[in-house]
């Protein structure tokens, strides 16, 4: 198979992650090679809050393989849209 591009990956690894947890995508926030294929990490907003300051949100870790199949994924963290990482 072709080489996958980063934007592809990025968008396989988003679009079924929303099928799978039910809950919309806000965007992909890193991809990196690994020795089975790419890890893509993607926010999502799993609680919608108004403020938009208080919606819950979600930091995941979905796993590729080399032909952009999604093998994996895990919730790294939750937390408010407001709150800053140090």
């Amino acid at each position: 198979m072709a080489e996958l591009s980063l934007s592809k990956i990025g968008r396989l690894a988003r679009d079924e992650l929303e099928e799978l947890v039910g809950c919309p995508a806000e965007g992909v926030t890193g991809i990196s090679k690994t020795d089975h294929g790419w890890t893509v990490q993607v926010e999502v907003l799993e609680v919608g809050r108004v403020p938009e300051t208080t919606d819950v949100m979600a930091g995941y870790e979905v796993s590729v393989d080399s032909d952009g199949n999604v093998t994996g994924y895990r919730r790294l963290r939750r937390y408010l849209r407001a709150e800053v990482e140090a």
